[in-house]
């Protein structure tokens, strides 16, 4: 970027909100923290605030022209904030209320894609104990147990037999949101950021647990990152093409990331999206940019400039 462009002057002073109340805080605060130091390198007039509780109090008696939304899980990333922000009349990185409350859902976002004809797995909602022998009858073994307003895989669990999808069940209940089973997909796992309506290069992504977990996302040093993801360029661009669809279906801005399944019978699997994506030394997003050419503080930049409308 020219220096032209990159006016520090014209975003005024930057509020990055991270923490939160979620389960996702502490890696908000980590990706929080990497954003503001990056800010601050580019000379932009950054202030840090960890929200511990409403949004509106921590930005009370502050004066700040934007916000750059780095708070993950719900009260950040639900429609909560953005709807608080556009209320105060404070431009904000990121999706609007609409596109952040359903994609946090997921099970909203399933339904979403189906009606739009993009596949993702089967799945069954698990109300209570008594929604079990349906789910195995509809389902079978193994399914992953998710609560559906919860990220970074938390709440989630792999089950191969009732008692496990019991014990799954009472797991994501703690949660207190709506909780389903989804059909066990045996492939590939990708990711794709998009900044700007723009798909990154693909990441696939290698773990020696279960699955994808909380561990193997912030601090496994067993999980392998490919990027290039290894897709030939005839199956690259068709999985942008797919993850851009996917986030126009749920009316995404800015930036986002998308994970995809490609099973053993040769299908994409659309699994979920995320609206404010990590930025810690673990993330994704990060890994994309850098195969794009895109270095981490002008990453930072250009999803600020989200903000400008």
């Amino acid at each position: 970027m020219s220096d032209a462009q990159q006016n520090p002057e014209k975003f005024g002073r930057v509020a990055v909100l991270m923490g939160g109340t979620a389960a996702e805080r502490p890696v908000s605060l980590r990706s929080g923290k990497a954003v503001y130091e990056a800010l601050l390198r580019k000379g932009v007039d950054a202030i840090a605030i960890d929200v511990t509780g409403s949004a509106i109090d921590a930005l009370a008696g502050i004066k700040v022209d934007r916000v750059f939304n780095i708070m993950h899980g719900r009260g950040g990333e639900d429609g909560v904030l953005q709807g608080v922000l556009q209320v105060m009349g404070i431009p904000y990185t990121g999706s609007g209320v609409m596109a952040s409350a359903l994609s946090m859902d997921k099970l909203r976002t399933k339904l979403c894609w189906q009606g739009s004809g993009l596949v993702t797995p089967q799945w069954f909602l698990l109300q209570s104990e008594s929604d079990l022998d349906a789910c195995i009858e509809k389902l079978g073994f193994p399914v992953i147990v998710k609560p559906a307003q919860e990220g970074s895989s938390i709440g989630m669990s792999k089950a191969n037999s009732r008692d496990e999808l019991q014990k799954a069940l009472e797991t994501a209940l703690a949660f207190q949101c709506d909780v389903y089973a989804e059909s066990w997909v045996t492939g590939k796992e990708y990711t794709v950021a998009l900044l700007n309506g723009e798909a990154l290069p693909v990441i696939r992504v290698e773990t020696p647990n279960v699955f994808y977990d909380y561990e193997a996302k912030y601090n496994a040093t067993t999980t392998q990152y490919h990027c290039p993801s290894g897709l030939n360029d005839e199956q690259e661009s068709f999985l942008r093409a797919l993850a851009t669809k996917s986030s126009k279906v749920l009316g995404v801005k800015g930036w986002a990331r998308v994970d995809v399944f490609y099973d053993q019978d040769g299908q994409y699997q659309l699994i979920e999206i995320n609206t404010v994506p990590g930025m810690t030394d673990h993330s994704l997003v990060p890994m994309a940019a850098k195969q794009a050419g895109i270095d981490f503080d002008d990453l930072v930049w250009r999803v600020l400039e989200t903000s400008l409308g």
